[in-house]
């Protein structure tokens, strides 16, 4: 079976490089890493063999992360007073602290340095993301729980 971390490795491996596809098979499991344009898609499954039925059950999983897509915001922004806050890690983003929470921050809200922004889940543990800056965010580039890559932009904000 792949450990988290070898699937990460290789997803962050296919993304920096030029191919397109991936696929391995190790002890009766098969990894797939595919690049479409927009969205890469990891898929773990089992390949049926003879010594499949000596192996523990282990449920199929799958993982998809939909890649850093940067839309340009509504209305104009001074490039000039533009930052980006990106993740520091790769790992899952989280708007909220629990899933029944109002966001860290929403579009127009004004916020500063120490203000967290949003939360990634990385190895089980939750990373908490300050601001580092004060201004007003102006868009909010990820989905609430959509695996991000490290340097990925998560936040644009319009600085004071």
């Amino acid at each position: 079976m792949f450990k988290l971390s070898e699937i990460k490795d290789l997803v962050k491996l296919v993304d920096q490089s030029s191919l397109q596809e991936l696929e391995i098979q190790n002890e009766g499991y098969r990894l797939s890493i595919r690049k479409p344009s927009k969205t890469e898609s990891v898929i773990v499954s089992s390949v049926p063999n003879i010594q499949q039925s000596y192996m523990p059950a282990i449920p199929q999983q799958a993982v998809q992360a939909i890649a850093e897509t940067d839309t340009p915001a509504a209305k104009p922004i001074d490039d000039a007073k533009l930052h980006k806050i990106v993740s520091p890690m790769v790992g899952t983003f989280y708007q909220a602290p629990s899933p029944d929470a109002p966001p860290f921050v929403s579009v127009g809200d004004k916020i500063h340095e120490k203000s967290v922004v949003c939360i990634i889940e990385a190895m089980k543990l939750m990373n908490d993301i300050p601001a580092e800056v004060k201004g007003e965010v102006v868009d909010i580039l990820v989905e609430n729980g959509q695996l991000v890559d490290y340097g990925q932009t998560l936040f644009l904000v319009k600085m004071d």
